[in-house]
């Protein structure tokens, strides 16, 4: 699928066709003129960037995703785990453990997240 990873204007680009799919490529150049001040080139060369990455396809100028954003994020997520703690789930907590500590609360939503995620 090669490289997913857009920027942080992209990524809020992607948000808004997420939340606002199916959505014609003109009314998106509209909702990015409004949050962003771009002109509708600007949005079509960035919704051209992201559909050459496989995130959107723009058929008949109308604009659906291809994946969903839950997967999307899971890919990030999983990608800057690998590159950044050679895969490693428990370096990455420990690392975030470091600068932030847990409520009681939040304790418990990770133990019953990793509880579903067992084999």
């Amino acid at each position: 699928m090669g490289d997913l990873r857009p920027g942080t204007a992209e990524a809020r680009f992607a948000d808004m066709i997420w939340e606002s799919e199916p959505i014609t490529s003109g009314e998106l150049a509209g909702l990015a003129n409004k949050e962003f001040g771009w002109k509708k080139t600007t949005s079509f060369t960035v919704l051209k960037r992201l559909c050459e990455r496989g995130l959107f396809q723009n058929q008949n100028g109308t604009v659906t995703s291809l994946i969903s954003r839950n997967d999307f994020y899971a890919d990030q997520s999983t990608a800057y785990v690998q590159d950044s703690f050679g895969g490693s789930l428990p370096a990455f907590l420990a690392a975030f453990g470091t600068r932030k500590k847990l409520t009681d609360s939040e304790v418990e939503e990770l133990k019953s997240i990793i509880e579903s995620m067992r084999r």
